[in-house]
């Protein structure tokens, strides 16, 4: 399926990369949050006539694909009827604090992924865009056939799903490597060695100011992370172990 519009259930950082990076490669966006659509005219407003604001279940409606880019404390609040049949990829992970624990997921009977497919039983869930933080995403993405091209990880359970995803994570500047199912996404949640670090070049200095660093943060150029060593690090995680409370 070709996706012309891209619904986004929530335009913070990561939704808000997408957005941009979307509409730089001729998409049309629907932006969503779990406030107001006026909360995001200046997004909508900057990112052109191909965008535009409205509510989280006119952004699942609207969307060919549709990216979930909030909390996954939240995650029972994604429209699950309005989202039947579709493709929806999950940028979420679980960080237990603050966010609270969940116990499927703390003795690993679930996966975050598989809990947010549990609850979306009608579409199809795509991990995708969960291992990298939300500036190298937007400023890593490269055309296709370029040498310093980067790779995101995805998994999921149906293989056209999976296509459909790729297709969009193509389009806007990265390869897609398939790390496998729902079940095997553990491998790209927090703490793997293939999550957020290696699109970094080094730790900030530790002298810093809090908003020094987080200047650093903003303006450190990130770091190519190919195909091949994107699927070299997924084979190296270790299923982590949540320590319960």
């Amino acid at each position: 399926m070709t996706t012309r519009t891209l619904g986004l259930i929530g335009s913070g950082m990561i939704g808000g990369a997408l957005a941009r990076l979307a509409v730089a490669a001729g998409l049309d966006v629907v932006l969503s949050n779990s406030r107001d659509p006026l909360t995001l005219s200046e997004l909508a407003e900057e990112l052109g006539d191909r965008a535009r604001a409205a509510t989280p279940a006119e952004a699942a409606q609207a969307g060919d694909l549709v990216v979930a880019a909030i909390p996954l404390n939240a995650y029972a609040l994604l429209p699950a009827a309005v989202l039947e049949g579709k493709t929806v990829i999950d940028t979420m992970n679980y960080y237990p604090d603050p966010g609270g624990h969940i116990a499927a997921l703390d003795t690993g009977e679930l996966t975050s992924s598989e809990l947010v497919q549990r609850h979306l039983a009608g579409s199809l869930v795509v991990k995708a865009f969960s291992n990298i933080d939300f500036r190298r995403l937007f400023t890593l993405a490269r055309p296709a056939g370029a040498p310093d091209r980067s790779a995101v990880p995805i998994a999921g359970d149906d293989e056209a799903a999976k296509a459909q995803a790729g297709q969009l994570i193509d389009a806007i500047g990265y390869d897609a490597v398939d790390i496998g199912t729902l079940a095997d996404s553990w491998r790209i949640e927090p703490g793997a060695p293939v999550y957020v670090q290696p699109y970094f070049p080094a730790q900030p200095p530790g002298d810093l100011s809090q908003d020094d660093t987080y200047r650093w943060y903003l303006e450190t150029p990130g770091v190519p992370v190919s195909a091949s060593r994107v699927k070299e690090l997924a084979s190296l995680a270790a299923r982590p172990a949540w320590a319960s409370k």
